[in-house]
């Protein structure tokens, strides 16, 4: 029993479109974070420094004015300059004292709070009316700095948070209208059965990243239906064969046991049904050597061999039937290589098989033996007969495929031979090809040269010894 396609989302799926849409949020969240954490680092770091400048200027003022107005001035007078020094500024904090006495000056001292306070201490020189050296300490309270950072801290998270929210949203927008196009692609693809083999991906409207994986995808499709309609053609061929002797040794079954019959009579019955056992295990045969060469087997090769000597004993093997249709056979040429010899000869057996069968009673039949390129060597069989057409000669290495529609011959020509020798040279690395004019037919096939003797994958060559021209 089929079990059922797992529905969208399941087996731990994710949606592109969730996604993406989340990885856009977070992209956005960082961005937008990182933006506001500069904002906010670079204005903390400009009020430190502002905060230190002042205090800086501010020293120097105090310096100048206590150790320059100090020498001319008395106490009560230090102490008004001061008062001027600090009015309107209540952000500072100002303390003057001497060692082991009163203050000379504090203001705002009170109010200063260590966490949020930042200060500096210097000495200083006072004149001797108002008791000689001291030490001031400058503060600079940071608490209106701090509470604008904070608004600020609040204001930059909430801008990034919402900001995030905001593009968040709309690219969930954008994300599932640029998936659209995949989403009909989706659906074009849902319509696509045996039964609509002709139709294919419309690329209109897909982005220029997915078109080439839509053309690679409806070359695909194409190589399907033809290998589809491959199919069905074989079924019907193969159906249509095993059919045939099968109805056959049934009707002749029925036949023999509506009456007593004699030993004689059941013999010859048996013997004629061998004959279509026969025929069909043919067929079986060949058809799993097929299935397994399409499979991707390869030959087991051989050491090098003489081809001219291979293709000779294939000759004497076909000697009766050619001289029964008075035919002479001529080998021209020769080349060495690593081949699997059993299935060479199956190969030169099954065209000159088709020679003695369509070839002009009495005339020759030449096998040309060279080399079709620097890495292949060619074996073809040339004969004088009916021209084939060219819209033939593509499909004469198809199976079960007959020229003559009528099937004539059935009983001994099944229509795989051809298809045989494609797969044989398929196994050696080469090709099958033919071609026909006025001057005769040559088939011909081509295997590739081997400079060692590598083990195939494929152990044919004990059972595909030569066949008899029939095949």
């Amino acid at each position: 029993m089929t079990p059922p396609s797992p529905a969208p989302g399941a087996l731990g799926a994710t949606s592109l479109r969730g996604r993406l849409s989340r990885l856009f949020a977070l992209q956005t969240m960082v961005g937008l974070g990182g933006v506001c954490a500069v904002v906010y680092v670079v204005i903390a770091l400009t009020l430190a420094h502002r905060q230190d400048e002042l205090l800086a200027h501010k020293r120097v003022a105090v310096e100048r004015l206590l150790n320059e107005g100090g020498a001319v001035h008395d106490l009560a007078s230090i102490r008004h300059l001061l008062s001027d020094f600090m009015a309107g500024h209540d952000e500072l904090s100002l303390a003057v004292r001497q060692p082991g006495r009163a203050p000379v000056f504090e203001r705002n001292v009170g109010r200063r709070m260590a966490p949020l306070h930042k200060g500096v201490g210097f000495p200083v020189t006072l004149s001797a009316a108002v008791g000689g050296p001291g030490w001031v300490e400058l503060g600079y309270d940071t608490s209106n700095d701090e509470q604008l950072l904070s608004r600020l801290f609040w204001t930059l998270l909430t801008t990034a948070l919402v900001g995030t929210l905001a593009v968040s949203a709309s690219g969930f927008v954008l994300v599932k209208k640029g998936l659209a196009p995949l989403n009909a692609l989706a659906r074009q693809t849902a319509t696509l059965d045996a039964r609509h083999l002709d139709q294919r991906l419309d690329l209109a409207g897909q982005s220029e990243e997915i078109q080439p994986l839509l053309v690679q995808f409806n070359a695909l499709l194409d190589r399907l239906q033809v290998a589809y309609q491959h199919m069905e053609a074989f079924n019907a061929d193969v159906a249509h064969e095993l059919n045939n002797p099968l109805s056959i040794l049934i009707g002749s079954c029925d036949v023999a046991l509506r009456r007593p019959r004699s030993a004689a009579e059941l013999h010859e019955v048996l013997s004629s049904n061998l004959e279509e056992l026969r025929r069909i295990a043919v067929i079986v045969a060949d058809m799993l050597f097929l299935s397994n060469a399409e499979r991707g087997a390869s030959a087991r090769r051989a050491p090098p061999a003489s081809m001219a000597r291979l293709v000779a004993e294939v000759v004497d093997y076909h000697d009766a039937v050619l001289a029964e249709s008075q035919l002479t056979v001529r080998v021209l040429g020769d080349a060495q290589a690593a081949v699997d010899t059993g299935l060479v000869r199956r190969a030169v057996s099954n065209l000159l098989g088709n020679a003695a069968r369509y070839a002009l009673q009495g005339s020759r039949v030449e096998v040309r033996i060279g080399r079709a390129d620097p890495r292949h060597v060619s074996i073809g069989v040339h004969n004088r007969g009916p021209v084939i057409a060219a819209a033939h000669l593509p499909r004469l290495f198809d199976r079960f495929y007959r020229i003559d529609p009528s099937r004539t011959n059935a009983d001994r020509n099944h229509g795989l031979g051809l298809a045989i020798v494609a797969a044989i040279a398929k196994m050696h690395g080469g090709t099958a090809s033919a071609r026909s004019s006025q001057s005769g037919t040559l088939v011909q096939f081509t295997l590739q040269m081997w400079e060692s003797s590598p083990d195939g994958a494929f152990g044919a060559s004990d059972t595909a010894a030569a066949e008899p021209p029939g095949r």
